[in-house]
């Protein structure tokens, strides 16, 4: 009788813990289910999705390879819900530029929603995105955004470069990633802070460090982990609790210039993207919903911060690298600032039309870098229909910009490094539609014309003064690390001066 009762609670114990494992299954199979007419993907697990099945360190070149077995618009499971994965040069332009309006909002994450809290000009949505995207436009542009008026600042910048860079020559060879991340973002930082930091300045070097780190960090398995289970993962120790700490650094480096600013400031006379936010919150004290406050100027400083570093300097990495790679472009690039600006003087924006080539190969070294390789996500603000497939509103949406940089059908040798893609038969310069590292529609990078004056001026400046070599013995890697971005994995090389 008591082997009866033990068998009979071991049983109904047994067929709890069964029945719990189906329920959270089902639980999982309806929270997850492929809404009706959702365009296909590879087939999920429950609980972790598509996980199983993807490389962290090849995730964009792996998209390509699910577009061709399950077409251009295909889902995928890897940062929580189902997610939407667009291909192509068409498509994604028909979404975001010609469909543009259904396509703007942000999706959320839950480990970009701790972190960034919904807030800045990166993760928001809706009339606070708009208003605050419209007032920095409007602010930097008075401070020289896309002007003449800018150059003279960067120029400044180069020569600061290449007197690092030339100092370096005790060194023979030296990896320049930081360097050109300090030159870059004292642009921007002169543009939102109101002032540059020395190359020698170490708490700065720290921070552009860590910015670096958690970059990678996001690209990770664990930070797509936060996202599948942010309630378990919030709990666990681990790479992605890293990310959550470094970028609560740099957050609290720019509440502090917050602050100072606030002590300091002239009512009078703004100096900065911070002191007209402050002005433009009293102004708006009443319009609760545009956010204009002062944790938002946090996070909309601390995106204009990194999104002005991070991707151009890492441009011009790939740069400088590509040119150590192929010296026979290299050399054309000399000899045609040679012929055009010679030696005394510094090229300026007004030489850029003379110098198709090297335009061209700023515009290939862009393509070939692919800094955003699938953009950042953008979510649907109503039911979108695509062919035979619906995209339901609120849909995470990823434009594959990979698949756009290196479309078969819109470039000649997609994956060769070719400056004749931007060139006519002429040798004149020419733009490319598919040409698209700033994204596109309404979520296009705000600092597109910032960004296209620096790589220009900054790495025409650089090939006047140097010629890129690298060290003796060493044959030039295009190996890539992948996190929020795609960059180069740590190399060294020799500036020569010319």
């Amino acid at each position: 009788m008591t082997d009866s009762w033990y068998l009979l609670q071991w049983v109904d114990g047994t067929s709890a813990v069964l029945f719990f494992c189906v329920f959270l299954l089902l639980v999982e199979y309806l929270r997850n289910k492929a809404p009706r007419n959702f365009p296909p993907g590879p087939p999920t697990l429950p609980f972790i999705g598509n996980l199983h099945t993807i490389d962290t360190t090849r995730i964009h070149l792996q998209f390509i390879e699910f577009a061709e077995k399950y077409g251009n618009l295909f889902s995928i499971q890897i940062f929580g819900p189902r997610a939407v994965v667009v291909n192509g040069y068409k498509l994604v332009k028909e979404l975001y530029v010609n469909q543009g309006d259904h396509f703007a909002d942000r999706p959320v994450f839950p480990l970009f929603h701790d972190i960034f809290k919904d807030k800045g000009l990166v993760a928001s949505s809706g009339y606070a995105w708009k208003q605050q995207r419209r007032f920095a436009l409007t602010t930097l542009r008075n401070f020289g955004l896309g002007k003449k008026s800018l150059e003279p600042s960067i120029l400044l910048e180069c020569r600061y470069l290449i007197e690092a860079m030339s100092n370096e020559q005790g060194r023979n060879r030296f990896n320049p990633q930081f360097l050109i991340n300090n030159a870059v973002s004292n642009v921007i930082c002169v543009l939102v802070f109101g002032s540059r930091f020395e190359y020698s300045n170490s708490e700065f070097q720290d921070l552009l460090k860590m910015m670096n780190q958690a970059f990678y960090l996001e690209g990770t398995i664990w930070a797509q982990m936060y996202n599948m289970v942010p309630r378990i993962m919030r709990r666990l120790p681990g790479p992605h609790q890293r990310v959550i700490q470094l970028w609560g650094n740099v957050f609290n480096y720019v509440r502090a210039k917050v602050d100072e600013h606030k002590m300091d400031r002239d009512f009078s006379n703004p100096r900065d993207y911070i002191d007209c936010f402050l002005e433009e919150m009293e102004k708006r004290k009443d319009d609760k919903a545009a956010d204009f406050s002062i944790e938002n100027l946090c996070f909309c400083a601390m995106d204009l911060f990194i999104a002005g570093t991070e991707t151009t300097s890492t441009t011009l990495y790939w740069g400088l690298l590509y040119m150590t790679k192929y010296p026979e472009i290299q050399a054309k690039v000399h000899a045609e600032i040679d012929q055009v600006v010679g030696s005394s003087r510094q090229p300026s924006m007004m030489d850029r039309d003379n110098l198709p080539y090297t335009n061209a190969v700023i515009h290939e070294i862009q393509r070939m870098g692919n800094i955003i390789p699938f953009n950042l996500a953008r979510a649907t603000s109503k039911d979108v229909q695509i062919g035979e497939y619906t995209i339901p509103k609120g849909a995470s949406v990823f434009g594959n910009l990979t698949s756009v940089l290196f479309d078969e059908t819109e470039w000649e040798t997609p994956k060769s490094f070719n400056p004749g893609h931007f060139l006519n038969n002429d040798g004149n310069f020419r733009r490319r539609e598919a040409f698209m590292p700033f994204s596109a529609g309404k979520r296009v990078c705000l600092g597109e014309q910032l960004a296209r004056m620096e790589l220009f001026l900054f790495f025409s400046s650089l090939l006047q003064r140097f010629t890129f070599k690298p060290p003796e013995g060493v044959e030039p890697s295009l190996e890539f690390k992948l996190g929020a971005t795609h960059s180069p994995k740590p190399y060294e090389l020799c500036a020569v001066p010319r």
